[in-house]
């Protein structure tokens, strides 16, 4: 068993006036292997450390360390320290829970919580589990250009200074703000300056922080339907009122009658989630009016609009804002990669002070040295030119799986046309339940998503997501082949 490092201090219990010290630390050492405290493999203390730590002689810890060694418990030499046994003694195997832990018995104990805290549901992260047809929401990792990132990593960690070492301001890492902030007016369409740029964890966090500032219990937030569940469970956790609008041609219809008193609308307009809609120019324009005249806030979610195949770019409605009434976020998890926790939040001017408050108690800056290295990332060139070319993969992989389709899936999955993104939609004929056709492909080794899991409606119709970005040609052919096996199977009437 490969040794642990350890030598941190050791928390043992008090020592009673009347106990011989070696009798007490022979003892305390003894209870916490047995209770599993001191893991076997780990290393003691030395001798030395420990008895200035208790105040003890250095014989006195010799002598009980001698005699755990005696009985099994310990082993080493002078001059390679003090290890916990990886086997210990046969007749005291059995001891197997500490008596100070037993669980009552008047059962599990219920801990009272706040309110946020009953309202809180866990928002899973994604497994790691093989990619394969036709796994959503996540792009082409094979593909990240793993060794210069690494290389940049190496050069900055090479040239840590004090400051870096303290952290960064609340707000985030200046330098990447000012780059995120470029990036973001020439490409996105968006009127912002770095000052107005906060680096967060992700959308998510960017979400989280907004319902703690705009919205108290029982407020309304308009949510499109179908849309992004994580944005629902982060207002429903703070308590807020859900007021649903549906989509049409041109994106999320405006707010019905019942959400005059909204103090927030989420949507996600350049490329809607997870329908596909990209948000026309006079449906954005109509929704930043009902704003302004209801006095309530646009969170406009850019999750991966930078991928667009068609169709011409429409400014983020950000860009279109005159009276500071959109908040602007956006990932880049699904640009690089989900183990990148960094992301961005576009302030109006007025909300940048309050927000980095809010910020500076919850988790005071994301992660400065991450910060660096995608801030040289995106300097340097390399994350245009990682876009551009993804953009050629990803529309190479669409039109795989859409003549695919066309050949194998016509009359048992109707995908939709795509604009932008990593994943499309299909719609299911009538009789075939989107849940059943689920167990079906995974059956076949094919992921798809039910739509209805992103409606809080019953009225939705029937139809699955795919993702086309992650997997190859020759994955999406393989599944577009079992995916129509499958729902030939559930379409067949039952003999």
């Amino acid at each position: 068993m490969a040794k642990r490092s350890a030598a941190f201090n050791l928390v043992l219990p008090s020592r009673d006036a009347t106990t011989p010290a070696v009798r007490w630390l022979y003892v305390a050492l003894r209870a916490d292997i047995l209770g599993g405290r001191l893991r076997p493999g780990a290393r003691l203390p030395a001798t030395r450390d420990l008895a200035k730590q208790y105040g003890l002689s250095r014989g006195t810890v010799v002598s009980a360390f001698e005699a755990l060694k005696s009985e099994g418990y310990l082993h080493g030499s002078k001059g390679s320290g003090t290890y916990i046994s990886s086997v210990l003694p046969e007749n005291l195997l059995q001891v197997t829970v500490d008596s100070r832990q037993k669980p009552s018995s008047g059962g599990p104990r219920l801990r009272r919580l706040s309110e946020y805290g009953a309202r809180v549901q866990p928002f899973h992260n994604l497994e790691s589990r093989p990619t394969r047809a036709f796994r959503a929401n996540l792009p082409a990792l094979d593909l990240f250009p793993v060794k210069t990132w690494a290389r940049i990593a190496e050069r900055r960690v090479r040239h840590l200074s004090i400051p870096q070492l303290l952290g960064c301001d609340t707000m985030g890492y200046l330098p990447l703000r000012i780059a995120v902030a470029d990036y973001l007016n020439t490409s996105r369409g968006t009127r912002c300056t770095a000052e107005q740029v906060m680096i967060v964890s992700g959308t998510q966090e960017a979400l989280d922080l907004a319902a703690r500032m705009v919205l108290n219990p029982g407020d309304q937030v308009c949510l499109e339907e179908p849309g992004y569940p994580g944005a629902a469970m982060a207002f429903e956790a703070l308590g807020a009122k859900l007021c649903v609008a549906p989509l049409d041609s041109e994106g999320m219809t405006l707010p019905g009658p019942g959400a005059r008193k909204a103090r927030l609308a989420y949507v996600t307009p350049g490329h809607q989630f997870p329908v596909g809609t990209t948000m026309s120019l006079a449906r954005r324009l109509q929704l930043l009016a009902w704003a302004r005249k209801s006095g309530a806030l646009i969170f406009e979610d850019d999750y991966d609009s930078e991928f667009r195949y068609s169709g011409r770019p429409i400014p983020a409605m950000q860009g279109l804002d005159q009276q500071g009434l959109v908040l602007f976020g956006g990932s880049f998890s699904k640009v690089l990669f989900p183990a990148l926790r960094l992301g961005y939040l576009v302030l109006p001017f007025d909300l940048v002070e309050p927000f980095a408050a809010a910020k500076s108690i919850l988790n005071r800056h994301a992660a400065p040295f991450e910060q660096t290295v995608l801030c040289d990332f995106i300097v340097e060139g390399h994350f245009g030119r990682h876009l551009r070319r993804m953009r050629e993969v990803y529309a190479e992989r669409l039109s795989i799986l859409i003549e695919s389709a066309r050949r194998k899936l016509t009359g048992l999955l109707e995908l939709s046309s795509v604009e932008a993104g990593l994943q499309t939609v299909g719609g299911l004929p009538p009789g075939i339940d989107s849940r059943a056709a689920r167990r079906a492909a995974k059956a076949r080794k094919v992921e798809v998503t039910p739509l209805r899991i992103y409606s809080r409606s019953l009225a939705q119709r029937e139809g699955l997501q795919l993702g086309f970005a992650a997997v190859n040609g020759q994955e999406i052919r393989r599944g577009v082949h079992q995916l129509a096996i499958a729902l030939e199977q559930l379409a067949r009437p039952h003999l």
